[in-house]
Parts: C-alpha cells; structure tokens; sequence
C-alpha cells in the first residue's frame, strides 16, 4: 500500500543536502605526449601542473604556463555569455545550434571541464543538450557529425556483436541509453540520427546521477528507416534501406542484448525513442530477463504521476482524493498508454480495489477521438484502457476532445499526442468547468513546436488558477497584480538519473513496477506544502542532485524490499537491507562521480 502519510498537507520539510566529494587518487594512463592530449577524458589542456608534463611528455606541446581548472572555467564561460551576446536578434534555432556546437567542442575536448561547466550550469545547459535542442540536433544530425561518439550496431552487424562489444574500450560499463531512431521525440523516424539522444540522456546521468563518463555507453541500433527524405540525402550516415519488421528486427535487439549482457551483465540499458509496438514488444520481452526499463513508458509515467499527485495537493485536496480525479488522457502512444497503465496502478493501490474498477475515472483519446469498445481495429495495447459506450452517459465512440471535457469536467487534461496546439482555445476554456476550482493541464509533448498548448494560452483561456505543466520549458507567465502562472516542466530526467542510479547501486537483477512506483511515490513527496500552494509540483534543476539521490535511495529501498538487490562492490544485501533511509540516501551520493582532474601516472 502506498504511504498517504508522507503526503499529509504538513510535510516535514527536508534538508537540501550538498554531497562532498572527496579529493581523487591517482589516475594509471596507458598513454604519453600528444596521444593525452587528443584524449578528452584525460586531457586538461593548460591545466597540466609542470611536474605532470614532465612525466607525461608533455613538454613544448602546451603553451607554457598552467591556467587552475577554475580559470578554465570562467575562461570557458566567458566565450560562451560573448556566443550568446553575438547571436542576439537570431533566429532561436540558429542560436540553439550555436549554443550546442560551443558545448559539443568542449565534450570533444576536454570531458572534466564540460561535465563541470554542465553541473554547475544544469538549469542553463539541460535545454541545450538535451530537450528540446536536442530533437534539432538529431535532425541536422549527418550534417553536424564531426566526432564519433557511441556505438553503432547495424542489421549488416548480424552475427557478429558478441565479438564487436568488445570494441568499446571501457573495461566496465554501468549505464547503456539504446535506440533505434524510429521515434524521435516527436519528429518521428530519424534513422541512426537518433544517437543524440543517447548522448543526450547519458549527459543527463553524468550530470543528475553522478555516473562515471567511463562507465556510459550511448547506442544506436541502425535497422535502417522508412524516412523518405534520410534515404535520399547524400550525407545521411545510416543504412539506406527500409527499416527490419517482424522477427527480422527481434533477432537484432536480441543479438544485442545478449552481447551486451555477456560483457557487462550488471550493465543497465534504458530503452529510448522507440515506436510504440517496438516500445511494449521489447519492454515486455526483456524485463524480466534483464536489468532494463523503457524510459519513454515508464519514465514519462512517472513522472506525470507524480505531477498528478501534486495536482491534488495544489488543489487543497488529500491525497486520498486521487482515487475520484477524473482524467483525460489525449494521446495513446507508448507515453500516454505509460502513464495511464501506472496511474491506474496507483488508483488500485491507494483504493484497495481492481485495476478494472480503477479504470472509471479515466478517459483515452487517440487520433481518431475516444476510444471505446465500439471501435473496429481497436489497437490491441490501446484496448485494456477503452471504455465501455453503456458507462459514458452520452458520449460515443470517437467523441472529440472538447466533446469529452465538455462532458465529463475532468480535474485533468494530459496531452502527450506530439500534436501542436491540439488544446485551442475551446479546449482550454472548455476546461473552465472542470468540477476542480484548479483544474489541471498536462501539455507534454516535446519538442516545443509539438506541445498540445503554451502556458501564456493556458493561463490565458483556461483562466488563472489553473496548474500548468508541460514537457517542454516554458516561462512563468506574468499574470498582473504580482501574479504568477507558474509553469511546471514533466522533466523526465527528475526520475530515470535515480531509477538508474539506484538500481545500479542496489545491484537489483530487474527493474519492477514496485521500484518505479516507488520513485514516482518519492518525487512526489518532495515538493513543500508552501510551493504545493502555489501550484509548483516539481523542484528545480537546479537541485537535481539532491532529487536523484533521494528518489534512487527509494528504488534501492525498493528493491531491498522485493528481494531482487544483490548488493555494488563491497556493499552487499545484508548492508543495503539494514541502512537507514537516511543512511541509504547518502550512500547513493558518495556513489555519484563528480569532475575534478585527477593527478596522471603513467604506466607501460
């Protein structure tokens, strides 16, 4: 049973913690003179003391005098705030480029540096190497290419990736973010384009987690693309080809993930950015045979349900009170089938009561309007969650959304349909008779150009007391009289750094519903009551940290529980099992890796 009482309106407020980082040994390198240099994890560049360049070769290969990491630092921020000077009056997408390229140079260059610049700036740069700069990236992505980074396994690798795993020159990898391109975001098919958001997500654990950059792995599986226009462009990298269907594709991701797992069989792989019967095909297929989970399911799932919850909060209601919100959910891909699925979980849950009783208080739309039993061709992952045409009272199969809110008054309006301004203005005022004083809109769809609304038409139509979240970053809305339309981003990146992390540290065979839940149940729980009140359900990025490490001390929690955590390293079950939630918390920040240069030995 969930815990209602970590909810209660009078939540003991938590302390904001700030993880020392211990002073790092010594670093063994294989390496000497310019071969350090042109290696990002290892080079410093100016910042390598004399006596290190002695050592190291490295003598008449740098300028002479030694600049301290902190001056790099600035130095660095300094030719940035003149990008952003220089770039002013463009237009956004040339400036997000540029503001990408500066960055991409640094990872290039110097990991250290960019991983400390990325932490100390996480609110600044997350929009820039992750959403929604990232969708761009992936889109010019054959054109920007100047560095591999990654791997890439292709349908001509069949057979042939037991042996080419062994290619990746990190003895230990942790963290694996897999795609196969074919649902970018929502720009859809990209084809091997899709390998920024690997690296993307994988800056994100280094960033919020704490996970070692030696110890990633970004991946794309290249099964070629139906994109018309990719296969038709000179500088596309990928296949040329249609993209594998049926068992042809399975045997590829198979083949894969038994490589990987022969390698590093405590390795984690998030799955991202698959279409949606690939997304439930695969998650279905291997979450019980490997420590895996699909970010865009169960991630984004969880993230809006801890939205939601707060929503009940911030609508002065107990938590107990989810069980009668009424909720309607536009979009019935793999995100928005995810976030009913665990919704209706925790309904069951906190009521006591079947998953098909709990199934009343939720409405599905999907492009053809909503779905109910009456539909011919229903899909089969859409048909556990349609409604039955005697319950609706009025509605028909396919009514359209303002048909549905109209009706039903819902206390929340999802959207994750990847289409544009699909709440308009009706929509949005429609929303005004919810039976909620403070009724909820969820625009979620990324990129920016595919939120179901902005928050300005938000606050603007559906009124001011409405809670707004969205899953791309808007500003706060100036609402007059020294109001604010606060704006929540649905960031999944508040959740899969700890579901990661801590079922990493927890050494847990499996990632189970109970473990996600509970990660959802903890960010959930983070947020005060003085913020809750005005309509603020998720903590800054800025504390993203702090956020990572108390919601991966929940799913290591989690997994003690369920018996699955077989201990990391020297900390066995025994260990985990008898730490404090206190304790747990800070034994996942000591884990998390933090950039500092590290004094360079070399050896033959």
């Amino acid at each position: 049973m969930w815990n209602l009482a970590r909810f209660a309106a009078t939540a003991v407020a938590r302390s904001r913690r700030r993880f020392s980082t211990a002073i790092p040994g010594p670093c063994i390198v294989h390496k000497r003179g310019a071969d350090i240099l042109h290696d990002p994890w290892f080079n410093k560049d100016t910042g390598f003391p004399l006596t290190e360049r002695d050592r190291l070769g490295l003598r008449g290969l740098l300028p002479p005098r030694v600049i301290s990491f902190e001056q790099q630092y600035d130095r660095f921020m300094n030719s940035y705030r003149s990008l952003e000077k220089n770039t002013q009056g463009q237009p956004d997408k040339v400036v997000a480029l540029a503001k990408w390229r500066i960055l991409n140079r640094l990872h290039d260059r110097n990991e250290t540096l960019y991983y400390r610049v990325l932490i100390d700036n996480i609110r600044e740069f997350a929009p820039i190497i992750y959403t929604p700069t990232v969708g761009l990236v992936c889109q010019n992505y054959s054109g920007l290419f100047r560095r591999p980074r990654g791997m890439y396994f292709s349908a001509k690798d069949k057979g042939e990736m037991m042996s080419m795993i062994y290619n990746w020159p990190a003895p230990q990898v942790d963290m694996i973010v897999l795609t196969d391109g074919s649902r970018i975001l929502g720009l859809g098919d990209l084809g091997v384009q899709g390998i920024g958001i690997p690296i993307g997500k994988l800056d994100i654990y280094v960033a919020a987690a704490g996970i070692s950059p030696q110890r990633i792995l970004p991946v794309m599986l290249d099964v070629g693309t139906n994109n018309q226009k990719l296969l038709e462009d000179r500088l596309y990298l990928g296949l040329r080809q249609p993209r594998l269907e049926g068992e042809e594709y399975l045997s590829i991701v198979d083949e894969f993930m038994e490589a990987v797992h022969a390698r590093w069989p405590k390795a984690i792989v998030q799955f991202e950015d698959f279409q949606m019967k690939w997304a439930f095909e695969t998650l279905e297929r291997y979450q019980k045979r490997f420590c895996m989970f699909n970010d865009d399911i169960q991630g984004t799932a969880g993230v809006a349900l801890a939205g939601l919850l707060g929503s009940v909060r911030a609508q002065g209601r107990p938590l107990s009170d989810f069980v009668n919100q009424k909720i309607v959910v536009v979009g019935a891909g793999s995100a928005g089938l995810g976030v009913l699925k665990m919704a209706i979980q925790a309904v069951s849950k906190m009521a006591g009561c079947s998953e098909t009783a709990a199934k009343s208080q939720f409405y599905l739309i999907d492009k053809d309007g909503l779905v109910t039993t009456d539909r011919n061709n229903l899909d089969p992952a859409a048909a556990p969650f349609a409604k039955n045409p005697t319950d609706l009272e009025g509605l028909t199969e396919g009514a359209s959304i303002i048909e549905v809110v109209r009706k039903v008054r819902p206390h929340v309006l999802l959207g994750l349909s990847g289409v544009g301004g699909i709440f308009n203005e009706e929509v949005l005022k429609a929303m005004k008779e919810s039976v909620s004083a403070k009724p909820a809109i969820f625009a979620m769809s990324n990129p920016t150009m595919n939120a179901e609304c902005t928050a300005i038409d938000a606050f603007k139509h559906a009124g001011e007391d409405i809670i707004f979240a969205s899953g791309s970053p808007f500003e706060n809305v100036d609402l007059g009289n020294g109001k604010v339309g606060h704006v929540n981003q649905a960031n999944n990146m508040y959740l899969f750094p700890g579901i990661g992390l801590g079922s990493l540290l927890s050494g847990a065979r499996l990632i189970t519903n109970g473990m996600l839940q509970a990660a959802a149940e903890c960010l959930a729980s983070y947020m005060l009551e003085e913020d809750i009140s005005k309509g603020i359900l998720y903590p800054s990025i800025n504390s993203i940290r702090d956020v990572t490490a108390e919601v991966g001390a929940a799913v290591l929690q989690a997994a003690v529980e369920e018996d699955l955590a077989e201990g990391h390293v020297d900390v066995g079950p025994k260990e985990l099992a008898n730490m404090t939630k206190e304790e747990t918390v800070e034994y996942i920040g000591r884990n998390m890796w933090y950039p500092v240069y590290s004094p360079l030995v070399h050896e033959k």
